[in-house]
């Protein structure tokens, strides 16, 4: 397709993209990087959106997009995808799993082309996974999942959203082999918010500065563009001022040691085993980093702490000095953890505001049901005014873009200053500078010790110097599934 941008202005309800002139020539694939604002979101609606659709409006001329040939890989399709199964599929809990929301389902469903879903499963390391729930998978194992189901379509023009976000490394290297042979025959936007996931093989890139076509440029130019460090200085200015919230409303209690121990943890579903023969500690103090591939069971081991995991008591477990399953509330445990991750993000199904989002940190609720107090709304209020979101706090928490969703996560998990802070890949669907943001901000919290940090990303650029020890998963050949490795930097 040759498309054409000319003075074309769109707005959603958070962001608001300005393109004054881009022209994207037939064969040619584009990159495309934010420094705020999900314009994945908004270049994927203009894309794809039916000419009848009109949730999205925009003034100027896009000229030369076939909206029936275009397929969208993004974190909001993947939780839609995810909303859809679980509100029309109730087999797992009858006891069977429907083959229509496997992964393989899921995939066959957009071709009805055997050897087609066969190809794609093998070319995206999905095979071992073709017979499970598409609702059990990882973070990583779904972004596999979701560009496999948009390249079935065989449509000729992709645009992927954050594609690498969830990935580990070792999966991130081999997506972008796979994505350089098929811009091959396929036109692509492969829309990011890191400069380091920008792909080598992408020879023009196009940059947005807050929602403004900044420019356009070579690989080489992009290489050394000085936006980065510009924006570096901007993000941490926003992040003392979030610092400065927690301090004034600080409060720390304390637990003998040790705050949580697992004895010869095991995880495993029918014959499949997860991990097995975990012993970990955790004392007052210390921060942890969680290490893996991805469905190795960094999230399953984070869900046995937090207490919403099913097998959290059938293993040994202490928790703030208690035995699990000797009689505490869930809520007793709760109370004392806050906790951001993927599986939150999609069970967080409400249509509460989202000041009441924050609100409910203080609450452990998914959605708020109770009064709350005048302080706790003031904290929440604060909390918006430095996210840049206090003009949204009436607004519904599911019309809020994907980013803006998890920011609130993020600060509903810290406004009640937990002891322990569960941060389960805490920047998935954040611009640049609200990752910066959150990253600097968690860097102050583990050094101040103002929470204990328990800390999942699949980027080594994610680490916190604050972090000294780490427990990592690693294949076991003896008994199958994952064995722990604990360490100290």
């Amino acid at each position: 397709m040759e498309i054409r941008f000319t003075q074309l202005q769109c707005r959603s309800s958070s962001v608001t993209m300005d393109i004054d002139n881009w022209l994207i020539e037939p064969q040619q694939s584009w990159g495309v990087f934010s420094t705020e604002g999900d314009l994945g979101a908004l270049l994927g609606l203009l894309f794809t959106q039916q000419a009848h659709d009109k949730t999205l409006a925009y003034s100027g001329q896009l000229l030369g997009v076939d909206r029936t040939k275009v397929a969208l890989v993004s974190l909001h399709e993947q939780q839609q995808l995810l909303d859809d199964i679980l509100d029309q599929d109730d087999s797992e809990s009858l006891g069977y799993i429907d083959p229509k929301t496997t992964v393989y389902g899921v995939i066959f469903a957009q071709c009805n082309d055997e050897a087609l879903t066969h190809r794609l499963l093998q070319q995206l390391n999905l095979i071992q996974l073709s017979a499970s729930p598409f609702t059990q998978l990882s973070t990583g194992e779904s972004r596999r999942v979701m560009l496999a189901r948009a390249v079935a379509t065989k449509v000729p023009f992709l645009v992927l959203d954050e594609p690498y976000a969830g990935l580990d490394v070792g999966h991130r290297q081999a997506l972008s082999h796979y994505l350089q042979q098929l811009s091959q025959t396929v036109q692509m936007l492969v829309v990011v918010s890191r400069e380091e996931d920008m792909p080598d093989w992408i020879e023009h890139i196009a940059m947005f500065n807050h929602g403004t076509l900044d420019s356009v440029m070579t690989k080489s130019e992009w290489d050394n563009h000085p936006l980065i460090s510009q924006l570096t200085a901007q993000s941490g200015q926003q992040s003392e001022e979030l610092l400065a919230l927690i301090r004034r409303h600080r409060h720390s209690p304390s637990f003998a040691n040790p705050v949580f121990q697992l004895n010869n943890g095991r995880v495993a579903y029918s014959d499949k085993v997860i991990f097995s023969g975990v012993n970990w500690r955790i004392d007052n103090g210390v921060h942890w980093q969680v290490k893996g591939p991805n469905g190795c069971g960094k999230s399953t081991l984070l869900g046995l702490i937090f207490g919403d995991h099913p097998q959290c008591y059938s293993n040994d477990i202490d928790i703030f000095g208690k035995k699990r399953g000797s009689g505490e509330s869930i809520w007793e445990i709760k109370k004392h953890i806050g906790m951001v991750s993927s599986a939150l993000h999609l069970q967080y199904r409400v249509n509460c505001s989202a000041l009441d989002v924050i609100v409910s940190g203080f609450y452990d609720s998914i959605g708020l049901y109770q009064q709350a107090s005048k302080q706790q709304v003031a904290i929440a209020t604060e909390w918006l005014a430095i996210l840049h979101m206090g003009h949204l706090s009436k607004s519904s928490f599911r019309q809020l873009e994907y980013g803006q969703q998890r920011l609130l996560l993020i600060a509903r998990a810290i406004v009640k200053q937990p002891t322990l802070l569960i941060l389960d890949e805490p920047y998935q669907g954040l611009d640049y500078l609200g990752r910066r943001l959150i990253k600097n901000a968690l860097e102050l919290i583990a050094k101040e010790h103002l929470s204990q940090l328990l800390y999942v990303s699949h980027y080594q650029e994610d680490s916190l110097d604050s972090i000294k020890h780490f427990i990592e998963f690693v294949a076991d050949e003896h008994h199958g599934g994952y064995r722990a490795v604990i360490t100290k930097s």
